[in-house]
Parts: C-alpha cells; structure tokens; sequence
C-alpha cells in the first residue's frame, strides 16, 4: 500500500480523493496531476463510453471556446463536434444590454457582494440554454453529450443551472471545463458546475486555489451506474504511469485549506475584489465579465491597447495573466489585499483615453473540409497565414480570442480567417499538405 498508486488507489489516495469529494459535494473525485487536460480527455472518453449504451451519437455538441484539448480528444476518440456560436453566432457578436446590467448567473445571488458586468455592449461566445435547445432538437440521434467552457478566459459565465436543465430534457450529459472555477464550490451559494446540475466537470487547482501546477480535480456527480473504476480506468488511458506525488501531495494539503477559514476568507476577498471593480468604474474603466475573482479590462474602450497596457502595469510590478490587442486579465486570490489597493492606485492614476476605433474582426463561421481526426492526423506544413487561402488547418492555432480558436483543425483557410489570424498576430499557419 505505502504511496499508493493514482490509476489504482485503495490507500491514502483513494482517502484523499474521498475528502476533497465531501467538500466538493461530488458523488466522486478523482486527482490529475496532468491539469485539465487529462480530465478533459477522460471526461470526454466516459461520456462517448455511456453514450454508446444508450444509442448516443458519437457527437459532442460543443461551445466554440473550447481548450485545445478538446480538439486532441476528438483526433484520438474519433468523433465530430457540432459547434454552438452563442447569443452573437460568433466570436465577436455583440450583445446590446440597455435594460440592465444582468448577471447571467443561476438563479438569486444572495451572497454577501453583488457581481456585474459593467458594460453596455458584450462581445459573448457562451452558448445559452435556448441555443442548446434548439440544437438538440434538430439532432437525431442526440449527441453524446453537451460541452460547455465556463468561466472562459475573459472572466464570462454561462447558465450552467438552466444549459442542465435543457440536458436532462432530451436525456444528454452536461459536461463542464470549470478549469479557472474551482473556487466557486465555496461562494454563498455555490456556483460550482456539479451544484448547478452538470453530470461531470474538471477544476483546475493550480489556477485557483493553492496547489502546485498540474493539479487539477475530475468531479462527476448524478450519473447512474458510473463507477468510480470505470473513470479511473478512463483516465490511465490518457495518464502518465509516473504522476507527480509531490503534486498529490499539495492536492491533499489543500483538503486541509478548504476545510479551515479560507472559504470565509474567500467571501470576504470577493467583496473587496467587487469594490475594486466600483473604483474602476467610477475612474472612467470598462470592465468585462462576472466572474468574481477575475479582474478584466476593456482596455480598447479606455483608448489603450491590451498588451501596451498589461506591459505599463509590469512597470509598476503588476504582472497580468493575460492580454491582446483589446483586453488585460488578472487573476486574484485571498491573501493579496495590499494588491488590490495597489493596483487600484496604479489604474486610477492612468488616464481614460477616447475608446479605440479599432473593433474586434468578426468571427469566422467555420466551413468543414475534413474531419478534426483526418486533419490532424494528415501531412501538415507550415505556411504564412496571407499565403493559407483555400488549405485546410490542421492543428490548432493558440492566442486569441482568449480559448476561441478563430479557426478548427479540418476547417478551410478564409479571408476572413485571414484576417483575424492577422489581428491576434498569428502569423504561421500549419495546413494540411497537398496532393
């Protein structure tokens, strides 16, 4: 027994995957020490297996804002995806908000802080429950299961609560990349995926909570007959056989965190984090999303670029999580109340300059060629992306919009792909090779 073995534990692992279950409120949690990205694959490989036994597609019905994961799970499963483009249809569809400023959570928060989203206009790819719902009534058979991203990598949540509503409707698994949520089991009340409805979804602790990087949770919750064998056996397919213990060991350690103050300690952080966001509004600021512990600013809207702006706030000792052309990102934790007041003092200091004239390219519907299997596994070749018109990707292009592939691996090179490859600053492409 001594150290135990991840992909068959029955010893201390399996005691600590036990406890962090109680305090995710899960049927079953299993650790990764390979982030997300392993959850996702086994996520995805437990969802086609269960879907096979109740005559299921082998068909994932997706949002557009998908981990490169994602598109590695299609090549080596071998199943299609629908896409869903949410309420714009496309990346940078424009949501008009001049009733009120909503929140686009489940339900009444009740919290002790508000969240909003502080903008007339959203640029939104999450899909919406009636999206879904249209989408699977046109499918015949069903697909094996709906994806969803959220939070994404701007700070924007979808519905979880009512997307899982429409799922148990036509009987489809909901499964979430809830990679940047793991912190939101411990809000009041939780707006963590599995208490919303979803069947399974995976948390990266590393992102959220302190543990060290690789850590990450696969939850599954009310899914009859699955067993925890069945998943563990899903997730050694994809897994190293020598995981990091030291990276099990923060996981565990950090059991003990969540079992302590730190929940209240978060709760309380969220609310200095949303008087920052009042701050920053006040001083002239746009600020992007609703998720609690993410600070996003609309940079283009106060006439500066993103990645000009995130490099004025390196100057300052302020080291972003992420920035393009229009947004800067940066993500907070409980314990750096000093940095919040600096970095309110720093942006309040700079000023709001006239919004860029500058919008985003719109998004690119995507035209199939090939299958997602077929264009990765083919002959690719590097090409300039001016020089790509009419080839067919055939890896996944990083960079932005953050997570949103302007393009999908078997998808046909556009001129308006061109174009926002050009815009992201993308300037290679990998296609597939012809003849």
């Amino acid at each position: 027994q001594g150290a135990d073995s991840l992909y068959e534990a029955d010893g201390i692992i399996r005691r600590s995957e036990e406890n962090a279950s109680q305090l995710f409120g899960s049927r079953m949690t299993l650790y990764s020490t390979e982030g997300s990205s392993l959850c996702i694959r086994a996520m995805l490989l437990t969802a086609l297996k269960e879907g096979r036994k109740h005559g299921l597609a082998p068909v994932l019905l997706a949002g557009r804002n998908v981990h490169r994961t994602v598109l590695s799970a299609a090549c080596l499963l071998d199943f299609d995806i629908e896409w869903l483009y949410g309420p714009g249809g496309s990346i940078a569809g424009v949501r008009e908000k001049t009733d009120e400023i909503r929140t686009r959570l489940n339900g009444e928060f009740t919290g002790p802080y508000r969240i909003n989203l502080c903008v007339d206009n959203v640029l939104s790819i999450l899909p919406e429950a009636e999206e879904i719902r249209a989408a699977l009534s046109g499918m015949d058979p069903k697909p094996f299961a709906v994806y969803l991203t959220s939070p994404d990598y701007l700070g924007g949540m979808a519905d979880i609560g009512s997307a899982a509503k429409v799922c148990a409707e036509f009987g489809v698994p909901l499964l979430v990349d809830n990679a940047h949520g793991a912190y939101l089991r411990f809000l009041s009340p939780s707006l963590h995926p599995l208490s919303l409805g979803a069947q399974m979804c995976c948390d990266s602790a590393h992102k959220t909570l302190p543990a060290l990087t690789g850590a990450a949770y696969l939850h599954a919750g009310g899914w009859p007959g699955l067993t925890v064998r069945e998943v563990r056996e899903n997730m050694a397919l994809f897994g190293s056989t020598s995981p990091s213990y030291l990276t099990l060991a923060s996981l565990d350690s950090v059991n003990a965190l969540l079992s302590g103050d730190w929940p209240e300690r978060l709760r309380g952080f969220c609310g200095q984090m949303e008087e920052l966001k009042d701050r920053l509004q006040c001083a002239g600021w746009t600020l992007f999303g609703e998720e609690p512990m993410k600070l996003t600013l609309w940079a283009s809207k106060a006439g500066r670029r993103g990645d000009e702006l995130a490099d004025l706030l390196r100057e300052q000792g302020i080291e972003c999580e992420f920035a393009d052309p229009d947004f800067t990102v940066l993500m907070l934790a409980p314990g750096q109340e000093e940095d919040l007041l600096k970095i309110g003092d720093v942006l309040t200091s700079l000023p709001v300059q006239k919004a860029l004239d500058r919008p985003p390219p719109p998004a690119v519907r995507g035209k199939k060629a090939c299958s997602i299997r077929e264009a990765m596994l083919a002959p690719s070749e590097a090409v300039p992306a001016e020089k790509a018109l009419g080839r067919i990707l055939a890896a996944p292009c990083v960079s932005c919009p953050p997570a949103v592939p302007i393009l999908i691996c078997g998808e046909l090179v556009t001129k308006e792909a061109i174009d926002a490859f050009k815009y992201y600053g993308i300037r290679t492409l990998s296609v597939v090779r012809e003849g």
